[in-house]
């Protein structure tokens, strides 16, 4: 192979390996905030079947604020198919227990927003709809150049830059940038070229999923659709409506040392509906989750985020959501530096931030599965009194493990960056749970949301860098105005009506490019010591 010389189109401020949704949000973000983005992406064609088939609050959240959220409300299920949770002996057997939630269409139109800890509730969308609506508004942005069939061989770190060696059709290129990202999934590239390696459970299940084309399973389960059918056969198995019609994606589990080579997909469909359904099977992945977090997020200038970071068995998308998560973090913090209102030094702090994140999650979400995994009496399927019973048993079950799991608002707004130090004040917290959050705002949390009167979330006011919401209009903000303007960070003040005092608690609240709150309290604060401090500088006094 020969190598091209280095030429001046091939420089970018970033470059992104990997066109997954974890490196396009980034590359979208990065784009929206002036820094110039190159995406490299090895294969030509995106993967066949599906892998995460949910969207997050919080991830919709960050969809929203990059303009994208209703573009991808839009894509998926179709807008009036109910997104419940059904349980049942199989498909066409007895149910056990359900939960109903809120299709997109009911979403789009508001019903029961008042009720919402969120502008931008959870979504069903499989990954097959999600990245190409993710690929067409990146390709769209100026400054964001998209390439596939491109794969990464070595990286060359500099003092002041990164050379990546890719292979383009047999020949080399270097190209040149000053960050490299590596979103490049579980057996990512960029991650062995650092050394880093996962530390964690190699193995929690072992899963065989099938993705069928079947209009005839279709209409058996159009009886009483549902976006997922959990099922008790033979194996634990979960069928996932793909686009609400024709297309189904069988998961089944089993034992981590069980050997799934010898496992027929056809017979295994049979068992999880429960009969004989015509079909066409499009692809069969053998695999197995793991509880895996990398032992360090970035070495130099070079990053890991989404599945390159972690990986863990993915009971309700957690995994790509959490990726999502990665990318909004790092990428504010990249445009910040870029930008010059911040050290390279800010960069450190997006492993102290997200990597604590990964190692609660990767737990939370071990436990989940493990729960949901558990062993089920095959009295369920016996007929008359003693299979009710039984049935009526694991519904008691099911009732406790299985709603955080598909409402997981602890996942989605109880994350949080209380002990980072670019946090002012943030204090000790019990260990994310998929259920626990508080909407009230706290230091390193994510900003709580609210409906304001003119239909917009306290979020959508926002400005696109800091922000200072001040509760008390009597509160002199003019110093944090010119503490902002010698420093040259970007700060937009939100006069926030004092309605919400058990929300919104202080006088002034410093929220980051990222909606997280930075810091929080009242008038006789220092200003620039606080910026500062959250912008990477140095470290304020606990206020």
């Amino acid at each position: 192979m020969k190598e091209q010389r280095i030429c001046e189109e091939d420089w970018a401020d970033v470059l992104v390996v990997g066109a997954g949704p974890t490196g396009l949000t980034l590359a979208i973000d990065l784009a929206r905030r002036g820094v110039a983005c190159r995406v490299i992406e090895a294969t030509e064609q995106r993967a066949i079947n599906p892998r995460c088939n949910t969207t997050s609050a919080r991830s919709m959240e960050i969809l929203r604020r990059l303009g994208l959220a209703d573009e991808v409300r839009r894509a998926g299920l179709p807008r009036d198919y109910p997104t419940s949770i059904q349980y049942r002996t199989n498909l066409v057997g007895e149910e056990i227990f359900r939960i109903d939630l809120p299709s997109a269409g009911e979403v789009l139109t508001g019903l029961g927003k008042e009720h919402w800890p969120t502008p931008e509730p959870q979504h069903r969308i499989s990954q097959l709809y999600l990245e190409p609506v993710l690929e067409k508004f990146a390709s769209s942005l100026p400054g964001l150049d998209i390439e596939r069939g491109v794969r990464l061989v070595e990286l060359r770190q500099h003092d002041d830059h990164v050379e990546a060696v890719v292979n383009v059709d047999g020949t080399t290129r270097v190209l040149r940038c000053a960050y490299v990202v590596g979103c490049d999934g579980a057996h990512s590239t960029v991650r062995r070229q650092l050394g880093i390696n996962y530390q964690g459970v190699e193995a929690i299940q072992k899963f065989v999923s099938t993705f069928v084309r079947s209009p005839e399973l279709g209409r058996l389960a159009a009886r009483d659709s549902a976006w997922t059918y959990w099922t008790y056969g033979r194996r634990l198995a979960s069928l996932i409506a793909i686009d609400g019609g024709e297309l189904w994606l069988n998961h089944v589990a089993f034992p981590p040392d069980h050997d799934t080579h010898h496992e027929d997909p056809e017979q295994l469909l049979r068992e999880t509906v429960g009969a004989e359904v015509e079909h066409e099977v499009i692809g069969v992945v053998r695999w197995t989750g793991r509880q895996l977090v990398a032992e360090r997020y970035h070495n130099g200038r070079v990053f890991l985020a989404g599945d390159a970071a972690h990986i863990w068995i993915p009971v309700g998308g957690f995994g790509m959501n959490a990726g999502i998560q990665d990318a909004a973090t790092l990428g504010w913090m990249l445009a910040a530096v870029h930008h010059g209102w911040a050290p390279p030094d800010l960069l450190t702090a997006y492993e102290s931030e997200r990597k604590p994140v990964g190692e609660q999650f990767a737990r939370a979400v071990g436990s989940a599965a493990r729960a949901s995994l558990a062993d089920v009496s095959a009295d369920i399927h016996l007929p008359g009194s003693d299979g009710e019973q039984a049935r009526a048993e694991l519904a008691c079950r099911l009732a406790t493990t299985e709603p955080p799991r598909y409402s997981p608002d602890g996942f989605s707004f109880g994350y949080h960056y209380a002990s980072s130090p670019l946090v002012v004040g943030g204090e000790q917290q019990d260990a994310i749970s998929m259920g626990g959050f508080q909407e009230r705002a706290q230091a390193g949390f994510r900003l709580p949301h609210a409906w304001l009167d003119d239909d917009r979330s306290v979020l959508d006011a926002l400005g696109p860098d800091f922000t200072l919401l001040r509760t008390d209009s009597g509160v002199d903000v003019e110093p944090w105005i010119d503490a902002a303007r010698e420093r040259g960070i970007p700060l937009t003040v939100v006069d926030l009506p004092g309605r919400w005092p058990d929300r919104y608690p202080t006088a002034l609240l410093l929220v980051r490019p990222d909606q997280h709150v930075a810091w929080m309290g009242e008038a006789d604060a220092p200003p620039g010591e606080l910026l500062h401090t959250a912008t990477g500088h140095l470290a304020a006094h606990k206020q």
